[in-house]
């Protein structure tokens, strides 16, 4: 049995991350003391030898305990999508049906359907990783899930960090995006069930997806700089709706390595969502509404940027909010945080968390001169040595300023950008600068990443004039994320 691991789940492959989080599913149970190592071992016709193996590793080093590096599942076939979505149908249709009788069927199916057959192992093994929650929806109707799967979840939480509830929305303002047009923008926010603090925001325009949200609960659980937001810390179940970024299987994974659990409210009817509902609502009254831009009360006056807007609603959550005596608890949010005497678990680093970064597609090779990315050039005194490898980087889409570098598994350095150096820009400011570029310039110059950056450069130092603000002198930097 290969017994070699990686040291970062930001260097595995989502095959080696997949595998991992089946082999937890399966151990699931018992660490919940759900089930005993017998009872899984009868169910599953697995060894007890090799579940408690799994437990042990799980227990060392959690979802990186179970990833391999050696891949045993080289030169495997792998069902394809149609025809694992057909095994789906037909389980979930048929509530008795044998694994034998789903074999034979599909096998005819995939014959009159020209597709590759599965074996019987796969379609076993494929049939065991079906969410138990979907099963039962199916197999036993709604009335049955809904008392097993929603109920539990509308008790009050009995101390910060039990509960974490998470929820998007579409804010009720216009601002102007990057082409100076009228747009309006989407919030996300992580609350704390039982203080009503907020633990973590993010505000951009464009639907919610996967990315936003894992940058979301990174800031949440991460310490923010600030000694006026002392909110932090792994929540022990993180709750949510069927969303399809909340349900993709990254955020699974990142759940699983955090021992975090992810739960869901039954699909089309949100329950235990009135407290972060009723913040939004909050956020309308006390804060959208005096702002210009707000559509419910339009105003001739100029629209705000989305930096502007960022900065505001900061100071609004940090200032008034949690400051202000909450309805239902008759309390402050920052004080009921505050008085518990809670220690959070917290992250051993930073880079621990570096899985709820955006990973790039490749990994990128280090250059006498740096690495490469994004027209720009990234160094870092440790690179010296490794001139020549290959490694993967991770990054913060909101600021390219740096990228984390890891070599074989193993953080390695975090490269900063001397060009964008002391600024903070994202991935899309630079793309709707460069595009701004083009259209203007046209074909009479080339235009090159170095000279899209210090355009946005000049242009974000006039505006700091402008404002004749005082600078920030925390490490929260334009979304207040570190």
């Amino acid at each position: 049995m290969d017994k070699e691991y990686y040291h970062s789940l930001t260097q595995c492959t989502e095959q080696q991350l997949e595998d991992a989080y089946k082999k937890y599913k399966i151990i699931f149970p018992y660490l919940e003391n759900e089930k005993t190592v017998q009872q899984i071992s009868e169910e599953i016709k697995l060894s007890i030898r090799i579940i408690q193996y799994w437990i042990g590793k799980f227990k060392e080093n959690g979802l990186l305990g179970l990833v391999r590096k050696e891949r045993c599942d080289c030169g495997e076939f792998k069902i394809p999508d149609l025809v694992q979505q057909q095994i789906q149908k037909i389980y979930l249709e048929n509530k008795n049906i044998s694994i034998s009788s789903i074999h034979r069927r599909i096998k005819k199916w995939c014959e009159e359907n020209a597709l590759a057959e599965p074996s019987y192992y796969q379609v076993w093994s494929f049939i065991r990783n079906i969410p138990k929650n979907l099963i039962e929806l199916a197999h036993y109707g709604r009335k049955h899930y809904e008392n097993k799967y929603d109920l539990v979840y509308l008790r009050e939480a009995k101390h910060p960090n039990e509960f974490w509830q998470a929820d998007h929305t579409m804010l009720d303002i216009e601002i102007l995006n990057a082409k100076g047009q009228p747009e309006r923008p989407w919030l996300t926010v992580i609350l704390d069930d039982y203080s009503r603090a907020i633990a973590g925001f993010y505000i951009d325009f464009g639907a919610p997806d996967t990315i936003r949200t894992a940058l979301t609960l990174r800031q949440a659980i991460w310490r923010k700089g600030d000694k006026n937001w002392p909110i932090c810390g792994i929540p022990e179940t993180f709750y949510t709706d069927h969303g399809s970024d909340y349900t993709s299987q990254h955020m699974e994974q990142i759940s699983a390595d955090l021992k975090m659990v992810l739960s869901f409210s039954r699909v089309g009817v949100p329950r235990g969502r009135g407290k972060i509902e009723r913040f939004f609502r909050t956020v309308n009254m006390m804060f959208l509404q005096d702002l210009p831009g707000y559509i419910k009360n339009p105003t001739s006056q100029k629209l705000i940027t989305l930096d502007e807007l960022i900065e505001q609603f900061h100071q609004f959550v940090l200032n008034t909010y949690h400051y202000r005596i909450h309805g239902t608890t008759n309390k402050r949010p920052i004080e009921m945080w505050n008085e518990s005497g809670f220690l959070p678990n917290m992250p051993e680093s930073l880079q621990s968390l570096d899985l709820l970064l955006l990973s790039s597609a490749k990994p990128r090779k280090i250059h006498s001169d740096g690495i490469h990315f994004l027209g720009l050039k990234y160094m870092h005194t440790n690179l010296s040595a490794f001139v020549g490898e290959d490694v993967m980087i991770r990054y913060d889409p909101r600021d390219i300023a740096e990228i984390r570098v890891f070599y074989k598994g193993t953080y390695l350095c975090t490269a900063i950008s001397s060009t964008v150096d002391g600024y903070s820009i994202g991935l899309k400011e630079l793309q709707a600068a460069r595009n701004k570029q083009r259209r203007k310039l046209k074909n009479s110059v080339i235009i090159t990443t170095k000279s899209v950056v210090e355009h946005l450069k000049i242009e974000k130092d006039a505006s700091e004039k402008a404002k004749q603000v005082k600078p920030i002198t925390s490490k929260l930097k334009r979304y207040k994320n570190e």
